[in-house]
């Protein structure tokens, strides 16, 4: 939260004022409008220091530092961080554990995460990087439906890899 200049700290000849019930009062010299917050026991804050003059609000600073903290609180309660999830799969995978990795990946994604998908090339299989192709755009095709390729299979060394993110 920034922080702004309150009562004496603002140092500029005149102000535009706006009293504590939000109506615009019009430009004061500086010593008025701190001569009106101190009759209501109020704090004169400076809510726009670039303004030509800065605009100032007669308001109860504590109170109002409290009610931002409790809005950016409210905030991150509500923000969703979009995570990477990983999943691995070898190139001879059985039908049910593909099952299983394809309805794990399709919570990932519902919940709203990247899944970085792995498909493992083991000694021979190397050879025939097209089987991995072929894998790829299968979990591609069983999941469709609810995601998009952010990152086209590549294969790299021993691993294809590619990433898999929610539709809009």
């Amino acid at each position: 939260m920034q922080e702004l200049r309150i009562n004496n700290q603002i140092r500029v000849r005149e102000v535009r004022l706006i009293d504590e019930e939000g109506k615009n009062v019009g430009i004061v010299p500086i010593e008025e409008a701190l001569r009106r917050a101190r009759e209501k026991n109020l704090d004169l804050v400076e809510v726009s220091p670039n303004a030509n003059p800065p605009v100032c609000k007669i308001m109860d600073y504590g109170k109002y530092k409290f009610e931002q903290k409790k809005k950016e609180k409210e905030a991150k309660k509500k923000q969703h961080v979009q995570e990477v999830k990983e999943m691995k799969f070898k190139l001879n995978i059985e039908k049910h554990d593909y099952e299983t990795k394809i309805k794990h990946i399709r919570e990932f994604i519902q919940d709203g995460d990247k899944v970085r998908v792995w498909i493992w090339f083991r000694g021979r299989e190397n050879v025939h990087p097209e089987l991995g192709d072929k894998l790829a755009q299968k979990i591609i095709e069983d999941v469709t439906d609810i995601a998009v390729v952010e990152k086209a299979p590549v294969k790299e060394g021993r691993n294809m890899m590619f990433t898999l993110i929610p539709k809009k």
